[in-house]
């Protein structure tokens, strides 16, 4: 019983945690983007410490639930471990656990932390390796599954479902998601749990926690015939049989132990002392009071993503020539979204989980390839620009480095300002009228002036105000020059308020 409890709410947090980063409309959040905000450090990234007090109190009381029911994570490495367990049963044993190695990663990934070596915390995150996976190699597949319901529906003269383009938006996140994925499913179907219990920081944290926790499984000696088949069901490897011991430390709380157990000689309790200690050499363990058993609820929940069609087709301008793609101007100075307040900011709360990126309606929105900030959202406008009316960025963030209070904030949040560069601009290349970038402009930054001051006739070109430019992109995103727009958008360091 204890058992479908804990697979029914993992079944339960592992979908809906996907659908977060799957659903590109970012309609889900508003429901569920809890979810994200209670993973662990995203939790301690945001400063949030009632969560990180509640699952600091929720691991001392039932152990490592978290890990077993809340990280995705861990949730997907069961379902690899479950699969592989259809081709060999029984196929664990105990292992020693290796202290050295799961203490030695978390120093380097809090002494990471302090020192802003981002890149590498952000590549050990349980919860955002998660979200790059999908993002990066799931999410296409979902969409392409979207476009192809789009294009029957239409069809049927129904508009229920809309195309959305599928595009890379970061290679070195593309090879690391996919190097994170192999990885984890070598590992989790040769040893179960190895991840989580040899470099996983969340684990190593949690099991410090876990080893003092008031409910854990109890092996009751009276009962155990040492058979041995709770360690070899044992994804964790913590069971060592001969000793009738559990390193509660790398136990997940998984229950299947329980299960599994024939005789009923192991039971979710309260660990009461030993009466009395007894030698190793006669493979009788210390005697344990057996309490009664403990439920929860009950239910099931199942996700199933699936299959793609219809790529996306080349934009043509009326049917005669093909549109050329923008390329990316080379910026001195990223863009981070507003809300993040600065370059220096953002880096240090940011998870790289790809949330933000995911739900970002206008494709703004892509990882970064800076080794300093690795994978770290950035802003770029070859095919959309940041919207004042839109703040899902700041809606679905879970560590908080991306905060607005209001929509008025964001639209006077200045994250960059616009150049003009006069080589690239029509108006100056092919002598003609243009005045795009000045139509769009939501902040009126930009105006257009005789491009000879003393002849009021003259072609006319545009002029940025950079006091009132807010860095929005409109500017960049419209410009008809290609392959470089006339006019960009230079990123600043600080944001301020104009």
């Amino acid at each position: 019983m204890l058992r479908t409890i804990r697979l029914t709410l993992a079944v339960i947090f592992f979908a809906l945690i996907t659908l977060l980063f799957l659903d590109f409309t970012g309609t889900l959040h508003a429901w569920f983007g809890w979810m994200a905000k209670i993973q662990f450090l995203p939790a301690v990234l945001a400063l949030n410490i009632g969560v990180v007090l509640f699952l600091a109190v929720l691991t001392l009381v039932f152990g490592r639930i978290y890990c077993s029911v809340i990280c995705p994570l861990g949730v997907f490495q069961d379902i690899v471990s479950w699969l592989s367990a259809k081709r060999k049963k029984n196929r664990f044993r105990y292992s020693s656990a290796l202290k050295w190695l799961r203490y030695g990663v978390l120093g380097v990934f809090v002494l990471a932390i302090i020192g802003g070596l981002n890149s590498f915390v952000v590549l050990l995150a349980p919860y955002s390796s998660y979200g790059r996976i999908v993002s990066s190699l799931f999410s296409p597949l979902y969409q392409w599954a979207n476009n192809g319901l789009a294009y029957l529906a239409e069809r049927a003269d129904s508009y229920a479902f809309y195309e959305t383009d599928v595009w890379m938006k970061s290679l070195p996140t593309l090879l690391i998601a996919t190097v994170t994925l192999v990885v984890l499913i070598v590992l989790a179907w040769r040893g179960g749990r190895t991840y989580c219990n040899t470099i996983c920081p969340v684990g190593t944290v949690l099991g410090f926690l876990s080893k003092y926790s008031l409910l854990k499984p109890v092996i009751d000696t009276k009962k155990c015939n040492s058979c041995g088949l709770c360690a070899r069901n044992c994804k964790a490897s913590c069971i060592n049989i001969k000793a009738h011991e559990i390193d509660y430390s790398r136990c997940v709380a998984c229950m299947d132990c329980i299960n599994k157990c024939r005789k009923g000689a192991i039971t979710y309790t309260r660990r009461k002392p030993a009466s009395a200690a007894v030698s190793q050499e006669t493979s009788v363990a210390p005697e344990q009071v057996n309490d009664a058993r403990r439920a929860f609820l009950s239910t099931t929940a199942v996700f199933a993503a699936t299959a793609a069609l219809k790529a996306q087709e080349k934009k043509v301008d009326g049917g005669l020539a093909v549109i050329e793609d923008k390329k990316i101007p080379e910026r001195a100075t990223p863009i981070t979204p507003p809300g993040s307040l600065s370059a220096r900011h953002f880096a240090q709360h940011c998870t790289a989980c790809q949330l933000c990126v995911s739900v970002c309606p206008n494709q703004v929105l892509r990882p970064s390839s800076d080794l300093t900030k690795l994978m770290q959202p950035e802003m770029s406008y070859e095919r959309g620009y940041c919207r004042p009316e839109c703040a899902k960025c700041a809606e679905v963030c879970p560590t908080d480095a991306i905060h607005l209070t209001s929509l008025a904030e964001k639209s006077a949040v200045q994250i960059g300002h616009a150049v003009w560069i006069k080589e690239n601009c029509i108006c100056i290349t092919d002598k003609m009228e243009c005045g795009n970038c000045t139509r769009h402009c939501p902040a009126g930054a930009i105006q257009m002036v005789p491009s000879d001051p003393e002849d009021e006739a003259s072609i006319k070109i545009p002029v940025v105000n950079a006091e009132r430019c807010i860095g929005c992109g409109a500017c960049e995103n419209l410009c008809p020059s290609r392959p470089f727009s006339a006019i960009y958008v230079e990123g600043h360091v600080m944001h301020r308020t104009v």
